[in-house]
């Protein structure tokens, strides 16, 4: 079993990876986006990402879900990465982080 500090590293880590994901249409990443509402690690190296995108309706929702699956899935220690689309809570820019609002010219 990982001790809460290798957790917390593989945590680290898999945001660094996420930081790597971006929706096509805006310029910030899906972490500072405030996409990614929960990472879940159960200690055995399964990871399970929740998440959300900006719109129901947007067009690439399965290659985005894709792609943080295969990041995710390639962070060392990470042997299996699920991710869930969520729209409860629904997204808004307060999830956004203070530089994501900045990128965007919002502060």
């Amino acid at each position: 079993m990982a001790d809460s500090g290798d957790k917390q590293d593989l945590k680290e880590k898999i945001i660094e990876a996420l930081k790597t994901c971006y929706d096509p249409e805006i310029p910030v990443n899906i972490y500072d986006l405030g996409l990614i509402y929960e990472i879940n690690d159960d200690g055995n190296g399964n990871v399970n990402i929740k998440m959300t995108l900006t719109s129901p309706a947007c067009p690439i929702a399965g290659a985005l879900v894709d792609e943080v699956k295969i990041k995710v899935g390639n962070v060392p220690g990470v042997k299996q990465c699920s991710v869930d689309l969520v729209w409860n809570p629904p997204w808004n820019p307060s999830l956004m982080s203070d530089e994501a609002k900045l990128e965007l010219g919002m502060m």
